[in-house]
């Protein structure tokens, strides 16, 4: 498979190391700053979109069976459009512009191209979610046990809270009746019952943690899950990749997808 990277941070070089063992062939880097980051890459295949988000790729993106997007949020859409235009399966790893869903929906939809966002493509993670979720829903019988969360990253990261969070408190609300507005700031007043406290700490080269704890006057249960490094992320980013270049011109169904879809298929 011949692979696009939009974006070429930590996350992008990880990811150009896990596609190369798996095979895969790195045809073009869309980053403005990829000149001063490229390392095992030859320059000839460097390019960069412009400010405006995606309009000045070069003739190697046409390659490409498949993209994986990991920049800002102000400029996922953008980086959407340019590649849903020349139809390339796209896979978005940038979180915090979610609240831009239906219009990336209309557009992909249009254009008939296909693209797979999460807010996090570790498998631990989307197990972890599941595990929450099913004590979530066994907890909100027991008025004793409150609910809470927090959140790990690194002091580079620029979002807070993070996206995998975000989705975490979701699906606790989901399953709990009694619980209806996350609570993301910090507090100097007592929760109130139906609010759910989500804390996020940015410090050192943390990878990633998250934990929803289940807290009463007898004890605690905390779930968490703790990344190692970013392998986890890049090998997810790299098979959902595949799962969208592999379908691209069997006649599917276009359009958006979750990497809920991908682990359902798989």
């Amino acid at each position: 498979m011949k692979l696009a990277l939009v974006g070429y941070g930590k996350m992008g070089r990880r990811i150009e190391e896990v596609a190369a063992a798996r095979g895969h062939e790195i045809v073009v880097v869309i980053d403005p700053h990829v000149k001063e980051k490229i390392s095992r890459l030859g320059a000839e295949i460097a390019a960069s979109f412009d400010a405006a988000g995606a309009t000045g790729a070069t003739k190697n993106l046409g390659e490409a069976d498949a993209a994986i997007e990991f920049t800002q949020p102000d400029s996922v859409v953008g980086n959407i459009q340019e590649l849903s235009r020349r139809r390339i399966p796209a896979v978005i790893g940038t979180t915090n512009w979610y609240h831009r869903l239906d219009e990336v929906k209309r557009i992909v939809e249009t254009d008939g191209s296909r693209l797979l966002y999460a807010p996090n493509f570790s498998l631990g993670v989307n197990i972890f979610y599941r595990v929450v979720s099913y004590a979530a829903k066994l907890m909100d019988s027991f008025p004793e046990y409150d609910v809470g969360g927090y959140e790990i990253h690194h002091n580079g990261k620029k979002e807070s809270p993070s996206g995998t969070a975000k989705i975490l408190v979701e699906k606790i609300i989901a399953e709990m009746r009694r619980k209806k507005t996350p609570v993301w700031d910090a507090l100097d007043r007592p929760p109130l019952p139906e609010e759910l406290h989500f804390s996020s700490l940015r410090v050192g080269s943390e990878p990633g943690a998250h934990a929803a704890r289940f807290d009463s006057t007898a004890d605690t249960i905390e779930i968490k899950h703790t990344a190692r490094n970013r392998d986890g992320f890049a090998l997810g980013a790299v098979r959902c990749a595949e799962w969208l270049a592999s379908e691209k011109d069997d006649g599917v169904q276009r359009g958006v997808f979750t990497i809920d879809d991908f682990l359902e298929d798989m």
